[in-house]
């Protein structure tokens, strides 16, 4: 009689649905490839592997009863801090509806704990500890070999990189197991349907040379690298199917230098114009060849992101963090000047030796460089981490549930975290949506540093109570307008002229903002513009094929009185980095 098929279900809870979790498909890749060249196991007809993908923002009780209809007979959760909470509700309540079906979690979430998860979750059977393709897949045999969910615990004992639950002896927490070699792990994209308006992750290397004692890659110190020429074939995959953007999630990319030259050489030379690729990199170990690959690219083609994290020369020694900010800065303000790369700069509060006055130093110091996004996160002391086995020293007291985020430090109370809140929002709103570039360059002369200006910003937004409130964007413009009048009452006008001048320059708006005030050209010479340039084409070269009423359309014109000029904004020609208008200087005779 042939044994029974094992349907073993891989779930992923994501942050947001436009996430996928490269995991999850990478288990089931390597372990249906396993068991058929290893085992002698048919996957479909001894184990058929599914996958499934649900967001935190879905209700328990739907995905719950999504999960039941699919009869699994083994069930595995993928364990990020985003989701343990989800995945712990759906354990208890699952498992009061199927008793006798084994519950596995993997990922880093559960692997550094995980005895204390099995003694915390007596309905887990078990937790796949570290890296889990062939841990996975060797679980996968045991159960197909034996045809039943219900199997001997003593075939387990045997597997490396699980701790389990044995029926007779208890708990077992098994040695880790030995990284496996990247190149063996197939290429999980076959089916790009599965993927559609999804972000499409890749890895080129695990592991990380650093050992930066508030990341969880710092204790993966094997190092390994897929195939160069396996790499490209993938690559050029990605490129034929038209991808948007393919997010590397190598710890720091550029590592090994011929490696990241291979690869960046290869997607440049194969650019299909439309796919942008994403990589996280050090930008203190550029080398000259890696630079110039960087310069002579397309707008738009790479994007990079820059973890900082800080500036304090203590901080980062205390952190074992490798980092030359001289050489950073260098890097960065050279790739700005080249205008063809959006750069992401990360900063960290709550780390060791940094007070509210070296995180604002930290912070002017990232500031000044410019980058499109300046992120400032806050420190998650992760299980496993340095970090956490620090933290009495460095009188780390953070949440109990995930993410584990730091209220309070020897060098940073919570009155000061709650502060830097404030700080975050304001540069997300204004700094990050890149909305208010022109304004806010301006208004930062007008203060010590770039920390007091949206330290002040965020006092006004509490002061009126503003904060935490999800503002139309007009709205946006119209509170900071508010602000500077109280505090630059003299130059409210000339920056009145500065918002509407960045309004339009991402907005093709129709309808005026009341914060722009009453429009200063007249019906009459807006239509004699647009009718000389429908013969002319002096500023609308590009328009060729459209009448004056379409240009008309696609454009805008404003005068900007203090400001002593009018400016044509052009849609249709937007930078790609930016996607702000194209711009140019109207000589024309308005009546004004």
């Amino acid at each position: 009689m042939r044994r029974k098929s094992m349907k073993i279900l891989l779930v992923a809870i994501n942050a947001k649905y436009i996430h996928s979790n490269l995991a999850i498909y990478s288990l089931k890749a390597y372990a249906e490839k396993w068991l058929e060249t290893y085992s002698g196991l048919t996957s479909g007809q001894d184990a058929e592997i599914k996958l499934t993908e649900y967001t935190i923002n879905q209700p328990i009780p739907d995905i719950l009863m999504d999960i039941y209809r699919k009869k699994p007979d083994i069930l595995c959760f993928s364990c990020y801090i985003w989701n343990m909470e989800h995945t712990e509700a759906l354990v208890k309540e699952i498992a009061k509806l199927c008793p006798h079906m084994p519950l596995w979690l993997g990922g880093p979430e559960v692997s550094y704990d995980a005895v204390e998860v099995l003694g915390r979750l007596p309905q887990v059977k078990g937790i796949m500890k570290g890296e889990g393709e062939e841990t996975f897949a060797k679980l996968c045999q045991i159960y197909a070999l034996q045809g039943q969910p219900v199997i001997d615990d003593s075939c387990l004992r045997e597997v490396q990189g699980i701790s389990y639950r044995d029926m007779k002896c208890g708990i077992q927490d098994n040695p880790w197991r030995q990284a496996i070699e990247l190149g063996t792990v197939p290429f999980v994209y076959q089916n790009m349907e599965t993927f559609q308006n999804k972000i499409i992750y890749y890895e080129s290397s695990r592991g990380c040379p650093f050992s930066c004692s508030y990341c969880l890659s710092s204790v993966d110190k094997h190092l390994r690298f897929r195939d160069i020429n396996l790499v490209k074939q993938e690559l050029q995959f990605f490129l034929d199917q038209g991808v948007s953007q393919v997010k590397f999630v190598d710890r720091t990319f550029n590592c090994k230098h011929d490696h990241a030259i291979e690869i960046w050489r290869y997607i440049a030379e194969h650019d299909n114009g439309i796919t942008n690729f994403h990589f996280e990199v050090a930008a203190d170990i550029f080398n000259d060849e890696e630079m110039a690959l960087l310069a002579a690219m397309r707008p738009g083609l790479v994007q990079l992101e820059i973890g900082i994290q800080s500036t304090n020369p203590d901080t980062i020694r205390a952190i074992q963090r490798t980092m030359d900010f001289a050489k950073v800065r260098n890097a960065v303000e050279k790739i700005r000047k080249g205008g063809n790369i959006h750069q992401h700069l990360d900063l960290i509060a709550g780390l060791p030796f940094e007070g509210i006055d070296s995180f604002a130093k930290s912070f002017d110091d990232v500031y000044s460089l410019k980058p499109e996004q300046l992120q400032l996160g806050f420190l998650k002391v992760l299980k496993g981490s340095g970090m956490e086995r620090q933290k009495d020293a460095y009188g780390l007291v953070y949440q109990s549930r995930p993410p584990y985020e730091v209220l309070y430090t020897r060098w940073l109370s919570y009155e000061d975290v709650i502060r830097l809140k404030g700080i975050e929002e304001m540069v997300e709103v204004y700094y990050n949506s890149r909305q208010f570039v022109h304004t806010l360059e301006e208004l930062g002369w007008k203060y010590p540093s770039a920390f007091t200006m949206y330290d002040k910003l965020n006092r006004f937004y509490e002061a009126y109570g503003y904060g935490g409130i999800k503002h139309k964007r007009c709205t946006r413009y119209e509170i900071l307008l508010q602000y500077i009048g109280e505090e630059h009452p003299q130059e409210q006008e000339y920056f009145r002229e500065l918002l509407t001048y960045d309004y339009y320059l991402r907005e093709n708006a129709k309808t005026r903002p009341e914060f722009a005030g009453e429009y200063k050209i007249s019906k009459e010479d807006v239509r004699a513009f647009y009718e000389k340039e429908e013969t002319e084409r002096k500023y609308l070269p590009a328009y060729g094929a459209y009448d004056r009423n379409q240009m008309r359309k696609m454009t805008h014109l404003e005068y900007f009185e203090l400001m002593g000029k009018c400016v044509l904004f052009d849609y249709k020609e937007r930078n790609v980095l930016s996607q702000d208008a194209r711009t140019c200087e109207i000589l024309y005779a308005f009546s004004l």
